[in-house]
């Protein structure tokens, strides 16, 4: 079995429609990875607004909303949504939180981990990095991997998750990288994928002001830089 070109496409089967969201971006000064900056991306994505810190390194090549789900892409310079080595990618489930008001981040992210598994059932592991509150939201964080993604595919895939509960939605921020493929569980470096989410922080869920603008000041603050 092919993975999907993003861990998430796989758990969320996520097929998409063109339609945009919105999503607004600005500069921001903090380093990150490779010392090139970082942009602020925030969107309007079902009942809340999004917000990130996303390297200003990657470029967006794919956002789609089919029924109630949501997907946005975005990958390194060169590369593609079917040819990348590191994809950055945002998910939302619209009304989870509100139909299932017992699911919990942790719940909804081992679907995913499961998912993963079925692919790569002699080359899977996964690790937890965080379970608790992302800006008084309930989140769980964990990184996902695959020594072989497939077999005609010829590559490793290890993907680090957040998944948020929202007021009505649930909402993942992944950032997935490819390697060369190897034929057992590949060790996860948890300091690597551990500080490339702080650099993705602050990762927040908003209110939705009516008649409010980009760059959305209620919900963009002097702390979030």
């Amino acid at each position: 079995m092919n993975l999907p070109r993003s861990a998430i496409a796989l758990a969320s089967s996520l097929v998409a429609l063109s339609l945009s969201m919105g999503v607004f971006a600005q500069p921001e000064n903090s380093p990150k990875e490779g010392g090139g900056g970082s942009v602020g991306v925030i969107a309007p994505i079902f009942s809340q607004l999004v917000y990130f810190h996303e390297p200003a390194n990657f470029v967006s090549v794919f956002e789609n909303t089919h029924g109630d789900r949501y997907i946005h892409e975005w990958v390194l310079p060169g590369e593609s949504v079917s040819n990348w080595t590191q994809m950055l990618t945002v998910t939302g489930a619209q009304d989870f939180s509100a139909k299932h008001p017992d699911a919990t981040p942790k719940v909804f992210a081992t679907s995913i981990a499961s998912g993963f598994q079925r692919a790569c059932p002699s080359s899977f592991a996964v690790k937890g990095l965080y379970e608790g509150q992302l800006n008084a939201r309930d989140a769980f964080i964990m990184v996902v991997s695959c020594g072989n993604a497939a077999a005609s595919a010829g590559h490793s895939e290890t993907a680090m998750i957040a998944v948020v509960k929202g007021e009505k939605d649930f909402y993942t921020l992944q950032w997935s990288q490819r390697g060369d493929a190897m034929p057992t569980p590949m060790d996860i470096d948890v300091k690597m994928w551990a500080a490339r989410m702080k650099g993705l922080m602050p990762l927040k869920l908003c209110s939705i002001v009516p008649g409010e603008q980009p760059p959305y000041p209620s919900c963009v603050g002097r702390g979030d830089s």
